[in-house]
């Protein structure tokens, strides 16, 4: 059975011909080599393009490298320190795209090729060929799309599986997945296995091997095992407000690291480049102004989350939050962390100012939404605990209450929406309800 990637399919089909070079980038694993090489390709095959006037190449495989006459072993064994010969490429490319007619361009890790940004800058030039490209993070992040091609590149960002994506592959109990999605995550090749094992031993090894290495050998990170434990810090904190000075002093109040917050904010800043992780900042709702710090810290995937901590602390209440923080992105929506300031008085008829959080603020185009994310509301004053700072708001945009527990889209005596977190995720429309 195949994993469907329909929403970053049709980002990709909506964009044909756009004049720009379509950038799909991602954590590693997250699927684009697939999303492009395979259900792009297929979508063009079924639409009646010749095979002819579809070209992939990917800078990443022995077979293709020897197509154009580059040694694969010395490229490997130089660790991406000489990059593949354009001239080599052209030379082979050029003769391919000389007749009538779109040529469709899917090149893969095309940061391994020598001046790429030269390279795909020329074929803007030309009306023929429709240009589309995947790389590595380690080497290729999507702050240097910007300069690299001129404006004109066209960003398609791929997450792990959302669970509507993760749970149409595995059917079965929506509980049951909902759970095992929650503690190993949606990277498609976690998916497609079958023992706890697997999943365990597979991202244990790749949050190590790849995701950390990444970092270190980008950025010439000194000590691995000091950016090991900033993100041990980090992945344990999800879904509370943070700032670098205080993962500093938890650093060395916990682990005995003395390490200064600039040095903590450079490495934040590596993992988010990398796409392992986003900072979330917080808006002021009646002020309209945004807030620097603290903020939020949400992982690209749980499952590398979790297994950065060995799958020792699996809090359901922050998971559930992370999980739709990352299904908003899915969507499409920008996400905030929101804070509305108001004046309450104590028992002695004191006023005081008191800072409410909306756990956040969704925003696409003029659509905008407040959610919470509440694990569970046993009573009234838990009730009244997560919907203070949504009443304190004063506007009329949709207010949502996400729980854990099974519950279909209701609307509650105050006019909030109500919906449990599995119904949330699976209906693409649920924020519309």
């Amino acid at each position: 059975m195949e994993i469907k990637r329909d929403v970053y399919l049709e980002r990709l089909i909506v964009r044909k011909h756009n004049g720009f070079i379509k950038v799909i980038t991602g954590i590693r694993r997250s699927g684009k080599s697939y999303l492009l090489n395979t259900l792009f390709y297929n979508h063009l095959i079924s639409n009646s393009i010749d095979e002819s006037h579809i070209i992939r190449f990917a800078f990443d495989t022995a077979q293709d490298l020897l197509k154009i006459g580059e040694n694969p072993i010395v490229l490997d064994n130089e660790k991406e320190e000489r990059k593949v010969d354009p001239s080599k490429f052209l030379n082979w490319l050029m003769p391919q795209i000389s007749g009538d007619g779109i040529y469709y361009l899917l090149l893969d890790e095309v940061q391994k090729l020598g001046a790429f940004e030269s390279v795909l800058n020329g074929f803007l030039r030309k009306e023929n060929v429709d240009v589309y490209v995947t790389g590595s993070n380690s080497k290729f992040l999507s702050k240097d799309i910007i300069t690299e091609f001129e404006g004109r590149g066209d960003e398609i960002h791929v997450l792990p599986l959302s669970f509507s994506e993760y749970y149409a592959y595995k059917q079965g109990d929506k509980s049951d997945a909902y759970d095992d999605y929650s503690v190993y995550g949606g990277l498609p090749a976690v998916a497609l296995m079958s023992t706890e094992e697997q999943k365990t031993n597979y991202l244990i090894s790749q949050m190590k091997n790849v995701y950390i290495r990444d970092i270190v050998n980008r950025y010439s990170v000194q000590d691995e095992s000091i950016l090991g434990e900033v993100m041990d810090v980090i992945a344990s904190g999800i879904s509370t407000l943070t700032n670098p000075k205080k993962i500093a002093d938890t650093m060395g109040s916990v682990h005995g690291i003395n390490i200064s917050a600039s040095t903590v904010d450079k490495y934040i800043g590596h993992a988010e480049e990398a796409f392992m992780l986003s900072r979330v900042k917080r808006y002021n709702v009646k002020g309209r102004k945004y807030i620097g710090t603290p903020y939020k810290i949400y992982f690209e995937d749980v499952g590398l989350r979790n297994a950065r901590l060995s799958f020792r602390q699996i809090e359901e209440t922050h998971l559930m939050e992370n999980i739709i923080y990352n299904e908003l992105r899915f969507r499409g929506y920008q996400v905030d962390v929101g804070t509305v300031e108001t004046r309450e008085k104590d028992t002695s008829g004191k006023e005081f100012r008191v800072q409410r959080e909306i756990d956040f603020i969704a925003v696409l185009g003029s659509k905008k939404y407040y959610i919470q994310s509440a694990y569970s509301i046993p009573n009234k004053e838990k009730y009244e605990q997560e919907t203070k700072s949504l009443e304190r708001t004063n506007d009329s945009f949709k207010k949502i209450i996400i729980v854990e527990k099974s519950m279909k889209p209701r609307y509650d005596e105050n006019g909030y929406l109500m919906i449990g977190v599995k119904e949330f995720l699976l209906d693409a429309n649920s924020l519309l309800i």
